[in-house]
């Protein structure tokens, strides 16, 4: 089995070599179909920093996590491969989920974000993970299954077209997960339809703080890696109040440069973004 270090987060994901055809979409549902793979298997994602949660040692597994705000705790609560650190940071941590609650995680990824909040949320609240790699899928439900998680479940789905109904949500989490989409207006405008009045978003993700230059935008491994993509922090912030979202605050983390820095080593992609919290409520009356 391998023994490879992996950086802290989504970092440079690994990616089939793009054609002509290949979609925004296509390239981060590869990359991640991949990293499912390569984990599942316990080798190297085959990228230069060796991230994107791929290696079998519980050691750096728990060094990751506990570097994105998880502490020892939360990750003796999980399965055993359910943490794949594809973080970058812990939305529970400023979700203030209560019991009885239906939590919705956007880009579920192994399931650890659910199987955190099926712990606050008890026996009689839900949660349901929303991912659109198959391989992911196949990886979370067989975590649900080892663990015995019978208020999670699983769908497969975009999350700018989520399987959820109307007013299903009262908490939406998602884990450095919007940067990857190419229309984060829609990403937002349907978390304001499946939530309820007065439901509320905790996410965590990669912002920019600065435009970046087009060498860094467009470059495949960038993007499908939380960091091309990026969008600057008040472009963000109207995006999710023209959702319908009030009390939208976004809070960059600048000491999560560091960590940005060994994703993408010597491409100075840590001047330009940041991790962040991002937080907003549907109002409880339109």
């Amino acid at each position: 089995m391998s023994n490879q270090k992996q950086s802290g987060c989504c970092g440079p994901a690994p990616q089939a070599e793009p054609d002509a055809n290949s979609t925004h979409q296509d390239l981060v549902r590869d990359a991640y179909a991949q990293v499912a793979r390569a984990n599942e298997e316990g080798v190297s994602s085959g990228t230069e920093a060796g991230c994107c949660g791929v290696s079998d040692d519980d050691a750096i597994n728990t060094l990751i996590s506990t570097r994105l705000g998880y502490s020892d705790s939360d990750l003796e609560q999980v399965p055993s491969g359910a943490d794949m650190g594809l973080g970058c940071g812990n939305p529970k941590a400023i979700a203030a989920l209560k019991p009885r609650e239906v939590v919705v995680d956007l880009g579920a990824g192994g399931g650890f974000d659910c199987f955190l909040a099926a712990h606050e949320v008890g026996e009689s609240g839900q949660v349901i993970g929303v991912d659109m790699t198959p391989e992911m899928l196949s990886k979370a439900r067989a975590n649900a299954e080892k663990g015995g998680y019978s208020n999670v479940t699983f769908r497969l789905g975009e999350i700018e077209y989520l399987p959820v109904a109307d007013n299903t949500a009262d908490v939406i989490l998602s884990n450095c997960v919007i940067n990857l989409s190419s229309d984060k207006p829609r990403v937002f405008r349907e978390a304001y339809r499946i939530l309820k009045p007065g439901g509320r978003l905790a996410i965590s993700d990669v912002v920019a703080s600065t435009p970046l230059p087009p060498e860094l935008r467009e470059d495949p491994g960038l993007i499908a890696g939380c960091m091309g993509n990026a969008s600057l922090i008040e472009d963000l912030e109207e995006m999710i109040r023209d959702a319908g979202f009030a009390g939208v605050a976004i809070q960059p983390k600048d000491e999560s440069r560091e960590f940005i820095r060994d994703w993408a080593p010597g491409r100075g992609v840590d001047d330009y973004v940041v991790a962040a919290t991002i937080e907003a409520v549907k109002p409880a009356r339109a």
